[in-house]
C-alpha cells in the first residue's frame, strides 16, 4: 500500500467490523506521505501490526505481511479493497474448516465498484470453469484465502514481478492442483482503477503473465494472449495519440453505434 489514505479507513473498518473474532489485521505501508500514517496511528487499537517504510513493491509488502502473520489462513487486501459484509469471515470459516489439508486456496466472488460503491461487475466463477483460463489470472486474488502451508510448500512472492506477482505465485499451486470456490458469497469489494488498468501497465501485465507461465514450465504465449496483447498495444498507441480521455469517449460512442457497451463504458466513472 502507498498513499491510500482516501480509502484506507473503509478497509480497516471492514476488517475490524467482522463478526468473526479470531482475526488479525496487518498493514504494510510503503512510506506514504498523504496522511496514511495518521490514520494508522488513530486505528492502532484495531491493527495487530503495522509499519510504514519504503519497500521494493507489492510482492515485498506481501512477503513481509506473511512473515508477521499468525493465522492458518491469510487474505491480501489493498487499501481500496474491503470485506463486503460484516459476516464474510463468519460465513467462510466453516467452509474452510471442512477442506482437506491439500486444498490450500479458497475464494469467492469480488464486486468491482466505483468510487461511490456502486457495483460495476462481479468477478469470480467456479473452479471447474476458471481453471480453463490459466493463461491469465483465473480467479480474483483479492479476497482469496491462502492456507499458511501454501507458503511453506511454494515459497514466497517473486519480487521481480511488479504487477503479476500474485499470478506467478498462484500458478505454482494451480498448474497442478485445484482451488475451492465458496458459492453464494461476495467476499470483497474492489474499487476499479488499480495499478494494472492503465494502457502501459496492461502491456507490462501481459508480458509478466507470459514470463510467469514460462517460469512454471507452461507455454508462455497462445492465441488468446496474442489477441489481448495486440488490443492492448493498439490501445496504448491510440492513447498516446489521442489521450486516454478522448479515446474513452470515442470507444463509448462507437460501442453505442454498434449497439453494445464498450468495456470503458462499463467501468468508466464518467462516460463523457
Amino acid at each position: 500500500m502507498h498513499n491510500g489514505a482516501r480509502t484506507l479507513q473503509r478497509c480497516i473498518d471492514s476488517v475490524s467490523g467482522q463478526s468473526y473474532e479470531q482475526k488479525e489485521l496487518l498493514i504494510m505501508d510503503g512510506g506514504s506521505s498523504d496522511g496514511t500514517i495518521d490514520i494508522l496511528r488513530a486505528n492502532a487499537g484495531k491493527i495487530s501490526y503495522w509499519e510504514s517504510k519504503p519497500d521494493r513493491g507489492i510482492c515485498h509488502a506481501w512477503n513481509k505481511a506473511v512473515d508477521h502473520s499468525n493465522g492458518d489462513w491469510i487474505c491480501f487486501l489493498g487499501a481500496d479493497d474491503f470485506f463486503w459484509q460484516p459476516d464474510v469471515l463468519q460465513r467462510m470459516v466453516p467452509k474452510l474448516a471442512e477442506l482437506e489439508l491439500n486444498m490450500r486456496l479458497a475464494y469467492g466472488q469480488v464486486a468491482i465498484v466505483d468510487e461511490m460503491g456502486k457495483i460495476l461487475d462481479v468477478s469470480g466463477s467456479p473452479w471447474s470453469e476458471a481453471k480453463r483460463h490459466l493463461c491469465y489470472m483465473p480467479v480474483p486474488h483479492t479476497g482469496m484465502m491462502h492456507r499458511r502451508s501454501l507458503f511453506k510448500e511454494r515459497g514466497r512472492f517473486d519480487e521481480s514481478f511488479h504487477i503479476a506477482g500474485d499470478y506467478e505465485f498462484l500458478l505454482r499451486e494451480l498448474k497442478k492442483n485445484d482451488a475451492f470456490f465458496i458459492t453464494d458469497i461476495i467476499v470483497v469489494g474492489m474499487e476499479f482503477g488499480g495499478v494494472s488498468s492503465t494502457p502501459r501497465n496492461t502491456l507490462r501485465l501481459l508480458r509478466e503473465w507470459a514470463r510467469a507461465r514460462w517460469n512454471n514450465g507452461l507455454r508462455p504465449i497462445n492465441g488468446t494472449w496474442i489477441k489481448a496483447y495486440a488490443r492492448a498495444f493498439l490501445r496504448n498507441m491510440a492513447s498516446d495519440l489521442l489521450g486516454e480521455r478522448r479515446l474513452r469517449r470515442l470507444a463509448i460512442r462507437f460501442g453505442r453505434l454498434l449497439g453494445r457497451p464498450s468495456a470503458w463504458e462499463k467501468f468508466s466513472k464518467k462516460e463523457e
